[in-house]
């Protein structure tokens, strides 16, 4: 529901297009992170903040969690500076990842809150501090690039992306601190990675042709010309070309177009 509405709303209140091949990718996306969903296995029951605790120093657990901190570090200090002006995929990535740890420290603070009403020590588990740490530290990082996302990218290609990558994200987390995949059955695995493949065709749709003047009105004659539709800017971000002066006549002016 929030990939359709902020598509719609951004559409009608922020004045951002989405293409027939974006609402094509919107629509394939939420298939695909459906079918995940429903074949994802079910957790396993966690009842106490020792049994947490015990799950989050499992030795696969804790490469994983290695893993997504250098993937995290790696974006935050090296290439974001660089591409993320300019490529959508940085920051939500370094949403999605950061993501892991916050649908984790959720899960503990949960189990944290129902030991508290039924009378346990909960306070005095270091666990819970170190859950609530986690939390604020993760979705300060989250608020905090979706944000800047937001401020340079089109929010009808922002949201749907975001919602593709942290809920992938979030499986495989899930998967791995449970054990999930235990349980799984070849119906469930082929479902998963059929999940996965249709959620990768609807980014694709969503990114790869988010300039495209393609909808239902001028689909027959883009169709039959076999050209390329008209292209237009819908990021938010100023684009400058400068006219190429070396194949110009030299008394020919240059020209300088500014695209909003």
């Amino acid at each position: 529901f929030s990939v359709l509405c902020s598509a719609i709303l951004s559409s009608y209140l922020l004045g951002e297009r989405l293409n027939l091949l974006g609402k094509l990718g919107c629509m394939l996306s939420l298939v695909g992170s459906t079918v995940m969903v429903i074949h994802a296995p079910e957790d396993e029951e966690v009842t106490t903040l020792d049994e947490m605790s015990s799950k989050l120093k499992e030795p696969g657990f804790l490469a994983y969690a290695a893993i997504l901190l250098v993937v995290c570090f790696l974006l935050i200090f090296y290439l974001a500076p660089r591409y993320g002006q300019s490529n959508i995929l940085i920051y939500l990535t370094i949403c999605s990842v950061i993501g892991a740890f916050s649908v984790s420290s959720v899960k503990g603070l949960g189990i944290a809150i129902k030991g508290f009403f039924s009378g346990q020590p909960v306070l005095q588990h270091p666990l819970t501090w170190i859950l609530v740490i986690t939390l604020v530290a993760s979705i300060t990082t989250q608020i905090n690039y979706l944000n800047k996302s937001l401020d340079i990218f089109n929010t009808s290609l922002v949201f749907p992306i975001y919602y593709v990558l942290f809920t992938t994200i979030v499986i495989a987390t899930s998967i791995i601190l449970f054990k999930e995949w235990v349980t799984m059955t070849v119906v469930d695995i082929i479902g998963t990675v059929c999940g996965f493949l249709t959620i990768i065709l609807g980014v694709f749709l969503l990114h790869a042709f988010k300039d495209m003047d393609v909808s239902l009105g001028n689909l027959p004659q883009v169709l039959h010309s076999g050209q390329q539709a008209p292209v237009t800017q819908d990021d938010k971000n100023i684009l400058i070309e400068v006219d190429n002066s070396s194949i110009a006549p030299e008394d020919k002016p240059k020209v300088f177009m500014i695209y909003t």
